[in-house]
């Protein structure tokens, strides 16, 4: 691609009791004339870890070291300055699995990169999965995915998949598996890699999956290497615990429509899946609580019946009362505990559903967590499901693991009842509840977790030490556990001659794999209580965690992975940020105009007359609360007519918000910092006949950090902080500096205000003043955002949601009702919306006419585009 030629891309495998060491080796060419920075983006498992990268540059390997994530940035950003190959792994993206390499090519060097990673196979119902994603995005002449697997139990079936392979390439994949080896191949041609015969698009665009399982004589499996050892434990042939299930779901109307629809069905085919021993009901949250049944029912054919009329007529409406749906489910399931309404020996579990944030009731989120876990007290798991971007994910996922059980995105797709569904299948076969692993404390030093709430049908339970004594190579395991008709209690012991006679063939993959299987799982499980941690004991997690990383050099969410030509001159500077042109900010009273030539833009937000959200450098002395390194900038500004320009389309979307004066909207909420920024809107002095639809503006803004617990209002007249229970006021006419803990505010007489707070975000509210005497017009607010990246993942608000990506689709453009308007349809975030081709006034490089922007409008207040409805985002209060 753009003269790079991919020639050969090989993909190595090697699999030893779980664990996947895997090595993937590219090798391209820069066939232009000049050099080129090549983004390399690799898509890897969630839950697996880098552990080297490295480029050979024209033969020179250059190998990569693992560093704390600080330093590893500022020593790429260095090398890139000076115009040298380098190349940045690090973790990114929500679900921490792209990684991505960026590295600079001379004119005609050819490079190899070298990626390698790590991960423990998760069992999943009866099977392993290593999932491999393939996307050269070119035809490469020599490609290759090779598996090795080595099981000391012995290899009982073995497959292989892939999502684009057709007829022609299934033949290309070879399989062999016999005794503890097991092996795969698949090695297409250039021509079998093509899309039809002359064509020079790749095929290869998709998973390729491999699945196996192993043998199981016994209900668990010991194995000792080196000083470690690893313990599985997967019983088979238990009676299946009956069990309590309570659905907690969110009939907000966010959830209007497809995500409702979707939920609907997946309830429906779970309702067939429910076994006649189990319990089980329903509850509602909205505003209100509702229940289908004030107990739990047991699952007779005329209770699903009937269960199967409630769901089908589930409706939504009204605001999110997350605490009071929750805690409707627990009482009910505490309550059928203690009154014996369900067998003494039953697995409960209960299932949060939510596509938002609670708004109604108790809404602040640490009160909600420590409620839950009070109720719960350590009896059962609660698993949280998130439903599409809008919700506070570091929430649920808090939640749900201070409760033993998991938080999980449901990604509002096609496929959400699907996902939905294969959810509650994970944990739909209950064996065994309360296990425990128990080792003798006197020979284990570090042992990973032992104990667990439930065993599920075709899952496994992994359990990893260290030895005090490096030379042990005996163990006795005591388990114990409840089922379905007694507690289960054995021990398992694995002694020295199995453990030699076992690994006599343990080099056939690589070596240490135990020792390394025992630091992934440890720096997994340290990974997963620091969400919950605070204070003290999450630094010191995160320190433990960023020790085990470094040692093993593992890519985690605490260390990055740079690779770097040795510098010629070591005391020359770099520059911190790769360069991009100035910007100029011109201030005239009544109107505020940014003009910004970029090189890189990463996205675009306006809102009428501008509302934009760049990444630049900040050269103008305008504000000197800035320092000189990219921000974020984003605006709502004027009568809120917003544009969403998205630069990959070399396009933008509109849509108006037209609501009446007086009405509050929420512009921010980011339930991390704790920021919410709420505006007030005001209309014009009287109604213009003239117009279908009145202006309006906002005339109070209302910007709050609840952890400083800071309030700042802000009118065309006066500014009003309060600090606690201290108030502080002032007038547009006052020049202010005030600093205090956590907070900087300066007041430009007349003209603007900047507020920069702890978490680094700042804000500018721009005065607009219009002539006093004015017929129709009075003044009004405009709100800019800086350093925006400052704010978390999880902002949302009419501003805040767009903070994120958004992308679109095109289809059937035809005549509209103005013959110079055409309408289309239009696919965005998986919704299909009529839209109209028009006009928005773009006043960066006109301030006084304006420049008209093309861009397909959204009908109906943004329905569709935003997430929800406009009226969502109505709030009752400026704080």
């Amino acid at each position: 691609v753009n003269g790079m030629e991919i020639y050969s891309m090989k993909i190595d495998s090697k699999v030893t009791s779980r664990f996947a060491h895997n090595v993937i080796t590219s090798r391209a060419v820069n066939r232009g004339n000049v050099s080129k920075e090549v983004f390399f983006d690799v898509e890897l498992p969630k839950t697996a870890f880098i552990t080297n990268f490295s480029m050979t540059i024209d033969g020179v390997t250059y190998p990569g070291i693992i560093k704390e994530k600080e330093a590893a940035k500022k020593q790429y950003e260095k090398a890139v300055s000076k115009g040298q190959t380098a190349g940045l792994v690090k973790a990114s993206g929500r679900k921490t699995e792209k990684f991505t390499v960026s590295v600079n090519i001379k004119a005609a060097s050819t490079v190899t990169f070298e990626l390698t990673y790590e991960e423990l196979l998760k069992r999943q119902f009866g099977k392993y999965e290593m999932f491999i994603k393939v996307k050269p995005k070119q035809l490469v002449k020599d490609f290759e995915i090779e598996v090795d697997i080595f099981e000391p139990q012995g290899i009982t079936e073995l497959e292989a998949e892939g999502t684009f392979i057709t007829n022609e390439l299934q033949n290309t994949i070879k399989k062999t598996f016999s005794g503890k080896k097991g092996h795969i191949s698949f090695k297409p041609t250039l021509d079998q890699q093509r899309t039809c015969a002359n064509c020079s698009q790749s095929l290869l665009d998709g998973d390729f999956t491999v699945r196996y399982d192993v043998k199981r004589t016994t209900p668990d499996n010991l194995q000792i290497v080196n000083g470690y050892f690893v313990h599985f434990f997967a019983p088979t042939n238990l009676p299946k615990l009956s069990k309590n299930i309570i659905f907690v779901l969110d009939t907000s109307g966010s959830m209007y429509g497809r995500e409702i629809e979707q939920t609907k069905e997946a309830l429906l085919k779970i309702l067939d899946d429910i076994k006649e021993d189990d319990f089980f009901n329903f509850i509602l949250f909205d505003s209100e609580i509702s229940t289908w049944k004030e107990t739990l029912i047991k699952a007779t054919p005329e209770n699903l019946d009937e269960a199967r009329k409630f769901v089908r007529h589930i409706s939504t409406q009204g605001m999110t009362n997350l605490h009071g749906g929750l805690m409707r489910g627990i009482n009910i399931l505490n309550a059928a505990h203690e009154e014996n309404l369900v067998p003494k020996r039953s697995a409960s579990i209960i299932i949060m559903l939510t596509d938002g944030q609670p708004n109604v009731g108790v809404s602040n989120t640490q009160e909600i967590e420590k409620a839950v876990k009070k109720a719960i007290n350590g009896r059962y798991p609660l698993y949280n499901l998130g439903f599409g971007s809008g919700v506070d994910y570091g929430f649920l996922e808090r939640m749900a693991l201070e409760n033993k059980g998991l938080a999980r995105r449901i990604y509002p797709d096609s496929d959400a009842d699907l996902q939905l569904q294969g959810f509650y299948d994970e944990v739909s076969n209950p064996m065994l509840i309360d296990v425990e692993l128990n080792y003798p404390e006197n020979e284990i030093s570090d042992l990973t977790t032992n104990s667990f709430k439930h065993f599920y049908d075709g899952s496994e339970i992994v359990v990893a030490g260290r030895f005090v004594d490096s030379n042990q190579n005996h163990l006795a395991v005591d388990v114990r556990g409840e089922g379905a008709h007694d507690a289960l209690s054995y021990t398992t012991q694995q002694g020295a001659e199995q453990t030699a006679q076992a690994f006599q063939e343990q080099q056939y993959i690589f070596g240490e794999y135990i020792e390394r299987l025992w630091a992934y799982l440890t720096i997994e499980q340290l990974l997963e209580k620091r969400i919950t941690a605070t204070g003290e004991e999450k630094e010191n997690l995160t320190a433990q965690a960023l020790a085990l990383s470094l040692m093993y050099k593992f890519v985690t969410p605490l260390t990055s992975m740079v690779v770097t030509k040795p510098e010629e001159n070591d005391n020359e500077e770099g520059i911190a940020d790769k360069p991009t042109a100035g910007i100029d900010i011109f201030i005239i009273p009544g109107m505020c105009v940014v003009y910004a030539k970029l090189l890189l833009i990463e996205k675009l937000i306006f809102i009428k007359p501008y509302f934009i959200t760049k990444s630049y450098e900040q050269t103008s002395p305008l504000y000197h609360t800035h320092a000189s390194q990219p921000t974020w900038y984003t605006s709502v500004d004027g009568d809120p007519h917003f544009i969403i320009s998205v630069p990959q389309k070399k396009d933008a979307i509109c849509f108006n918000i037209n609501e009446n004066p007086g009405m509050i909207l929420n512009l921010i909420n980011d339930p991390v910092t704790g920021i919410t920024v709420n505006g007030e809107l005001i209309g014009d002095k009287r109604a213009n006949s003239d117009a279908k639809i009145q202006n309006s503006y906002f005339g109070k803004l209302g910007i709050a950090n609840k952890h400083l617990d800071v309030k700042l209002t802000v009118t065309p007249e006066t500014i009003t902080i309060q600090n606690g229970d201290e108030k502080t006021g002032f007038t547009w006419l006052d020049s202010v500096t005030l600093q205090q803990a956590g907070l900087t505010l300066i007041i430009n007489r007349k003209k603007n205000l900047v507020l920069s707070m702890g978490s680094g975000a700042s804000f500018v509210v721009v005065l607009h003043q219009v002539w006093k005497k004015h017929p129709l017009h009075q003044d009004f607010l405009g709100l800019y955002t800086l350093k925006s990246e400052k704010l978390s993942e999880q902002t949302h608000g009419l501003l805040g949601q767009f903070f994120q990506p958004i992308d679109f689709t095109i289809l059937e453009i035809h005549p509209g009702s103005d013959p110079k308007k055409p309408d289309a349809t239009m696919i965005v975030k998986n919704n299909e919306l009529t839209v109209t081709r028009g006009w928005q006034k773009d006043y960066r490089r006109d301030p006084k006419h304006g420049v008209d922007i093309p861009c397909w409008f959204v009908h109906d207040n943004g329905a569709g585009l935003i997430d929800g409805v406009h009226t969502d985002y109505i709030v009752s209060s400026l704080f």
